[in-house]
Protein backbone atom coordinates (compact mmCIF):
# COMPACT_ATOMS: atom_id res chain seq x y z
CA UNK A 1 0.00 0.00 0.00
CA UNK A 2 0.94 3.66 -0.09
CA UNK A 3 0.23 6.81 1.88
CA UNK A 4 -0.48 10.17 0.24
CA UNK A 5 1.86 12.97 1.15
CA UNK A 6 0.51 15.12 3.95
CA UNK A 7 0.45 18.91 3.51
CA UNK A 8 3.38 20.81 5.00
CA UNK A 9 1.03 22.59 7.39
CA UNK A 10 -2.54 23.72 7.71
CA UNK A 11 -3.17 27.23 6.46
CA UNK A 12 -4.48 29.57 9.12
CA UNK A 13 -5.70 33.14 9.34
CA UNK A 14 -2.97 35.46 10.62
CA UNK A 15 -3.40 38.82 12.32
CA UNK A 16 -0.30 40.95 11.69
CA UNK A 17 0.70 43.91 13.86
CA UNK A 18 2.54 47.01 12.65
CA UNK A 19 4.83 48.13 14.23
CA UNK A 20 5.78 44.49 14.95
CA UNK A 21 6.05 44.57 18.76
CA UNK A 22 4.00 42.83 21.44
CA UNK A 23 2.17 43.85 23.46
CA UNK A 24 1.09 46.60 21.09
CA UNK A 25 0.18 50.01 22.51
CA UNK A 26 -2.23 52.61 21.16
CA UNK A 27 0.36 55.39 21.18
CA UNK A 28 2.41 53.44 18.61
CA UNK A 29 -0.32 54.08 16.00
CA UNK A 30 -0.96 50.37 15.48
CA UNK A 31 -2.27 48.92 12.22
CA UNK A 32 -3.77 45.41 12.10
CA UNK A 33 -3.79 43.37 8.88
CA UNK A 34 -5.78 40.15 8.45
CA UNK A 35 -4.26 37.55 6.12
CA UNK A 36 -6.04 34.41 4.98
CA UNK A 37 -7.81 32.87 2.03
CA UNK A 38 -10.69 34.57 0.28
CA UNK A 39 -11.21 38.20 -0.59
CA UNK A 40 -10.42 41.02 1.85
CA UNK A 41 -14.09 42.06 1.85
CA UNK A 42 -14.94 38.69 3.44
CA UNK A 43 -13.03 39.60 6.63
CA UNK A 44 -15.03 39.59 9.86
CA UNK A 45 -13.53 41.40 12.86
CA UNK A 46 -13.97 40.68 16.58
CA UNK A 47 -13.11 42.95 19.50
CA UNK A 48 -13.04 41.57 23.05
CA UNK A 49 -14.79 38.40 21.86
CA UNK A 50 -17.71 40.22 20.25
CA UNK A 51 -18.39 40.63 16.55
CA UNK A 52 -17.19 44.11 15.69
CA UNK A 53 -19.03 45.52 12.71
CA UNK A 54 -20.45 43.36 9.95
CA UNK A 55 -17.64 43.38 7.42
CA UNK A 56 -14.53 45.50 7.25
CA UNK A 57 -11.42 45.85 5.12
CA UNK A 58 -8.58 43.46 5.89
CA UNK A 59 -6.45 46.31 7.29
CA UNK A 60 -7.25 49.15 9.69
CA UNK A 61 -5.76 51.64 12.12
CA UNK A 62 -6.58 50.85 15.78
CA UNK A 63 -8.16 53.64 17.83
CA UNK A 64 -9.39 51.67 20.87
CA UNK A 65 -7.59 49.34 23.27
CA UNK A 66 -8.85 45.75 23.43
CA UNK A 67 -8.26 42.25 22.12
CA UNK A 68 -8.79 41.83 18.38
CA UNK A 69 -9.27 38.82 16.12
CA UNK A 70 -10.27 38.41 12.50
CA UNK A 71 -12.01 35.62 10.62
CA UNK A 72 -11.55 34.66 6.98
CA UNK A 73 -13.44 32.02 4.99
CA UNK A 74 -11.71 28.62 4.87
CA UNK A 75 -8.82 29.54 7.20
CA UNK A 76 -10.91 30.48 10.25
CA UNK A 77 -10.30 32.68 13.27
CA UNK A 78 -6.92 34.34 13.81
CA UNK A 79 -4.77 34.46 16.90
CA UNK A 80 -5.87 37.16 19.38
CA UNK A 81 -3.90 40.41 19.49
CA UNK A 82 -4.12 42.71 22.52
CA UNK A 83 -3.73 46.47 22.12
CA UNK A 84 -2.96 48.20 25.41
CA UNK A 85 -3.30 51.79 26.53
CA UNK A 86 -0.78 51.64 29.39
CA UNK A 87 1.86 54.17 30.42
CA UNK A 88 4.74 51.68 30.67
CA UNK A 89 5.20 48.50 28.64
CA UNK A 90 7.88 45.84 28.14
CA UNK A 91 7.80 44.77 24.50
CA UNK A 92 9.24 41.86 22.52
CA UNK A 93 9.25 41.38 18.73
CA UNK A 94 5.87 40.13 17.46
CA UNK A 95 7.21 36.86 16.06
CA UNK A 96 7.51 33.25 17.10
CA UNK A 97 10.33 32.93 19.64
CA UNK A 98 12.06 29.68 20.52
CA UNK A 99 14.20 28.78 23.51
CA UNK A 100 17.77 29.88 22.86
CA UNK A 101 16.81 32.74 20.52
CA UNK A 102 18.45 36.11 21.10
CA UNK A 103 15.73 38.67 21.64
CA UNK A 104 15.62 42.44 21.98
CA UNK A 105 13.40 43.78 24.76
CA UNK A 106 12.04 47.33 24.76
CA UNK A 107 10.93 49.10 27.93
CA UNK A 108 8.83 52.04 26.81
CA UNK A 109 6.78 54.71 28.45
Amino acid sequence: GWCPLSPTGAQTTQLLVEPPWTPAVLWDRVTLTCQGSGTPSATTWYKDGQRWGKEAPDRFFVTESGTYQCDRPNTGLSNPVSILNGWLVLQVPAQVLLEGDTVTLRCRG
